[in-house]
């Protein structure tokens, strides 16, 4: 029966319908869908200090088998560089202990992990990026000078 339901790609309805229920109902989907694009299921593995929440299921392709959702407070507004260093690590499979079952390194010398804020979305306030971004500048003369007219 299994392989019948198989051959018609009818086990992908019962897949998506598990996915549904997973993530609480077709308004908790349909909302979850709209803020990630994707919609996944898979075991919680755990949760940075900012509320982002990290999944993994071993039944999707290696590379796409871990992901991180977002906190819902950011809404749509969400960039790559909220990922603290360590969970990026364990993100990008170059571990396969998560920070939580390995404590991660810290010095008197290491920072807090900020968001980068320049050119993201996140925390944007004007038009050209957020008020904490970096604007280079020159040292270097121009080598064109304005044109001032001459006085009478």
């Amino acid at each position: 029966m299994s392989g019948l339901l198989k051959a018609f790609g009818l086990d992908k309805v019962a897949k998506l319908g598990q996915m549904i229920k997973e993530h609480g109902g077709v308004k908790a989907s349909l909302y979850h869908l709209y803020r990630t694009d994707d919609l996944k299921i898979g075991t919680l593995v755990g949760e940075d200090k900012d509320g982002n929440k990290y999944y993994k299921n071993d039944q999707y392709f290696y590379g796409r088998n871990r992901w991180v959702v977002f906190n819902p407070k950011h809404g749509v507004d969400y960039d790559a560089g909220m990922v603290p260093a360590e969970w990026f690590g364990w993100l990008h499979s170059k571990t396969d202990l998560s920070p939580l079952e390995k404590a991660p390194v810290k010095y008197d010398w290491m920072q807090e992990h900020t968001p980068n804020t320049s050119g993201s979305t996140a925390g944007r306030h004007t038009m050209m990026g957020s008020s904490n971004a970096y604007m280079p500048y020159t040292t270097t003369k121009p080598k064109i000078e304005s044109w001032v007219p001459p006085q009478k």
